[in-house]
Parts: structure tokens; sequence; C-alpha cells
């Protein structure tokens, strides 16, 4: 799922530059190693709303789901009804009856 990778990945570097980051990788831990905080936890929700077609709710907002770029990554695809393991993270799913 590269293109729901790539534009996070973009974003988050941007974001870190400042801190000296310049690469950072899938299972990297972005609250852990302070690539990101609590203020830019809340820009990337905000750039996640604006990039792909989703509404992060208040229940979303747990660290599980933002901790690396493989969690966002799924979290999205959850959000989008990708199958892609993500599934649990969407909080709306229908089960066929």
């Amino acid at each position: 799922m590269a293109d729901v990778k790539e534009p996070i990945r973009a974003f988050i570097l941007e974001y870190a530059a400042g801190r000296g980051v310049t690469e950072v990788k899938d299972d990297d831990s972005l609250l852990k190693s302070n690539v990101i905080d609590s203020l830019g936890v809340f820009r990337l929700i905000a750039f996640l709303e604006e990039t792909f077609p989703l509404t992060v709710e208040e229940s979303d907002m747990v660290p599980e789901n933002f901790q690396s770029l493989n969690d966002i990554e799924s979290f999205v695809a959850g959000k989008l009804g990708k199958a892609d393991g993500g599934a649990e993270h969407c909080t709306n799913a229908v089960t066929p009856s």
C-alpha cells in the first residue's frame, strides 16, 4: 500500500525535520522516539482527513493507531475498508447479514 504510506511518510518527515529526522522506517516507533509529539499527532490526523476520504473519530485516537507507519497504514486501510489486516481499527464496519 505504498499509495497510502508514502504521503504519510512525507508528512512525518516534513513535520520532524526541525528535530533533525531525515529517515523513518516502516516499523519505527514514532511516538516513543519522539519523531512526532502530541501536537504532531493532531496535525497528522488533520492531514489524514484532508488526504484520504476518512474521518478520524474520537474513539480512533489511541496510540496503537499511530505508533508506526505500518500502524497508520493499517488504520487508514481499515477506515477505507481495504482488506489489509487493518479492519480491526474500523469503528463503523458493516457485517454482512
